[in-house]
């Protein structure tokens, strides 16, 4: 059947899947996987690709649950904590959200300043401003639409990390062997503290709530059920591939170069460098930039939404401003605080892997109540979830929240 005979919908679902898709691969590499996995490459080589495994399926189990519970419910996540627990309830997982978000986001903005620092030898803490005012222009002036597609175009440059991966003729077999949980070899600390980092580098929760709010956007109902499996299913997987690609490629490099601890950003190229020489350092450059850029975005929208939402406020990136003042404000002042670790010279890697560890250590704050909500009839029905959904994203936000809590203080403390 040719496309001119496909009914309308099924073209514009058809369609919502492509995107979708594309949004996984070219938004699902930022600061925090991109630096969680480089990290866990270089130390623990192969070792570490079950964690990024692990939290893939996660994600894909819980962007899934989240399309569904929105295209049901008419619901986001946010409306649904706050009128199924109350509003004094909404106030911890508000709390985690946004101080967990300010953080990723500071790592976030860090990132975009690191890669312009690359391109032309100014220092970052000057570009953190500069980066949060661009990113509040576009807020301010696009759409949805343009937001979460634009910017998922563009990073689709961090498919090269994909062809660096296979060029660069890793042992498949060894590869194989990582995707399987195993003890460590050396260094168990630091180990399971790059395991905690790359799980909530995977399972942020700004993803899902994000993708929640993103289905209320472009007006999902229950016809979209079957687009959001497809979606959440392909579009995460990709994603996660990227991401295991970066630790592939470090896995590989790093070691041959004598490198086993990656603690300055300026090693990350070396990546891509190792691979394509000059065409890489420009390829990573871009590649930094776009997808923490499009992170940055969304994070700051995410913080909004949260809100908002929680709040009963009016939202909505496609309203205007001046018809939902306090979203706008949330976003504005989520860039401007954000944004003063990294101009204070803070170090965006550091900053990153600690972030991503704390979000694993949040989870359970939003998963628990968003999993209550998945097996309430009055929200989702006959929709609601079944016993393996619910076992395997308690299983792995329990192990996330375990890990964590063995592994934060040893590194506050400064043990490795």
């Amino acid at each position: 059947m040719t496309a001119e005979f496909l009914p309308g919908r099924v073209m514009k679902k058809l369609l919502e899947i492509c995107l979708g898709v594309v949004t996984g691969v070219g938004g699902f590499l930022e600061m925090g996987s991109l630096a969680t996995a480089v990290q866990g490459g270089a130390a623990f080589r192969f070792q570490p690709g079950w964690a990024i495994l692990v939290g893939t399926v996660c994600l894909v189990f819980l962007t899934e649950m989240a399309g569904r519970f929105s295209a049901v419910s008419r619901h986001t996540i946010a409306d649904g904590i706050r009128d199924r627990f109350g509003v004094k309830f909404f106030l911890l997982p508000l709390i985690a959200v946004v101080l967990v978000n300010a953080l990723v986001m500071s790592a976030e903005i860090g990132g975009v300043s690191v890669a312009l620092e690359m391109a032309t030898g100014i220092k970052h803490p000057w570009w953190a401003f500069p980066v949060a005012l661009l990113a509040w222009c576009v807020l301010w002036r696009s759409t949805f639409g343009v937001i979460e597609k634009g910017t998922s175009l563009l990073g689709l440059v961090t498919l090269s990390f994909v062809a660096a991966a296979i060029l660069l003729k890793p042992d498949w077999h060894q590869v194989a062997r990582g995707l399987v949980p195993s003890a460590p070899h050396h260094d168990p600390a630091n180990y399971w503290f790059t395991v905690v980092s790359i799980l909530g580098a995977s399972i942020t929760p700004s993803l899902y709530l994000f993708y929640s709010s993103g289905a209320i956007e472009d007006h999902w109902d229950r016809g979209y059920l079957g687009a959001n499996r497809a979606i959440a299913g392909l579009g995460m997987a990709f994603g996660g591939g990227i991401s295991l690609a970066v630790l592939i490629a470090a896995a590989v490099v790093f070691p041959a170069h004598g490198i086993t601890r990656v603690d300055d950003y300026q090693q990350l190229p070396l990546t891509l460098v190792a691979v394509f020489g000059f065409w890489g350092f420009v390829l990573f450059i871009a590649s930094l930039a776009f997808a923490c850029f499009g992170a940055t975005l969304e994070m700051a929208l995410e913080q909004a939404y949260f809100v908002a939402q929680g709040f009963g406020w009016n939202w909505g990136k496609n309203r205007k401003p001046r018809d939902d003042p306090g979203f706008s404000l949330v976003y504005t002042c989520a860039l401007a605080i954000s944004a003063i670790p990294i101009a204070a010279g803070a170090d965006p890697l550091k900053l990153t892997v600690f972030s991503m560890a704390l979000s694993a250590f949040s989870l359970p704050l939003t998963v628990v109540p968003f999993l209550v909500l998945m097996n309430d009839e009055s929200y989702v029905g006959r929709h609601r979830n079944g016993a393996f959904s619910n076992a395997v994203v308690t299983a792995i936000v329990a192990l996330s929240f375990v890990l964590a809590i063995v592994t934060l203080p040893l590194q506050i403390a400064g043990g490795t």
